[in-house]
């Protein structure tokens, strides 16, 4: 259960939708939390049942993005502290009593934390990936950027650290990998397209090889072996994608 004997006075908020054989690890790393919000976007597998048994409190809905989800969350806090959580992220013990005793006296207004990325079994520390900072602990006053892809926090200037890491295992096989890069290829051009951006040729044919050098060479994803292939491959994959489906919205939008 999520109760703990002094609960800590923070509401961690998370986005699920079929997360139904993930979620039970993940609000077990959260019981020390004062309150767990759930905000399941349709899950046909049994992910808020699942949660709701494990003492969360469970948001249902419809919402068009993830940021949205993680709003609905946020207002629904009942404690002035927010952290917030994603299904495939795992608070250990140390990051725990680290965000509780900054809540207890807190210094910023906000505090980002470096996700230790998981990627097939192993630690990733090259490829982009070792530097992911990410803000998850604000005030319950904030919100997120509604976007499809790559939502974020409402920008603020008074930032700090979190320094103990937060664990992060995105994709669960390589099959699992493909299936999450045609999804957010399919929003990141939707979220484009309603910018008003345009793909040109040079999108399709020059950003997904830089994409694949910058990651792999560059950034030292070749000294992790076959996973920094597969890793920077992927990632060409995904702006290839992106905007191949710009491309096809735009014909769409002029046919």
């Amino acid at each position: 259960m999520l109760t703990a004997v002094a609960p800590a006075p923070l509401t961690i908020v998370i986005p699920t939708l079929n997360e139904a054989h993930q979620i039970p690890e993940c609000l077990r790393g959260v019981e020390w939390a004062g309150e767990v919000i759930v905000a399941d976007g349709g899950s046909t597998d049994g992910t808020g049942e699942v949660a709701a048994a494990a003492g969360a409190t469970v948001l249902r809905g419809a919402w068009d993005t993830i940021a949205a989800q993680r709003n609905a969350a946020i207002a629904a806090a009942r404690h002035e502290w927010v952290f917030a959580l994603d299904a495939d992220e795992r608070v250990g013990p140390g990051l725990a009593c680290e965000i509780t005793a900054t809540v207890a006296a807190p210094a910023h207004a906000a505090y980002a934390v470096r996700r230790e990325n998981i990627y097939l079994g192993r630690t990733m520390r090259r490829a982009g990936w070792g530097n992911d900072w990410v803000v998850r602990l604000f005030r319950r006053e904030r919100r997120y950027v509604n976007r499809r892809v790559h939502e974020h926090l409402e920008r603020s200037r008074d930032v700090g650290r979190l320094a103990t890491p937060l664990g992060h295992e995105p994709y669960r096989s390589v099959t699992h990998h493909l299936e999450k890069v045609q999804r957010y290829a399919a929003w990141a051009a939707a979220d484009m397209a309603e910018q008003g951006r345009r793909a040109r040729i040079a999108d399709l044919v020059l950003r997904p090889p830089v994409t694949f050098l910058r990651m792999y060479v560059v950034q030292l994803g070749i000294l992790d072996g076959w996973r920094g292939a597969v890793l920077s491959g992927f990632a060409a994959v995904s702006v290839f994608l992106k905007y191949a489906r710009l491309w096809e919205l735009q014909r769409r939008r002029h046919a």
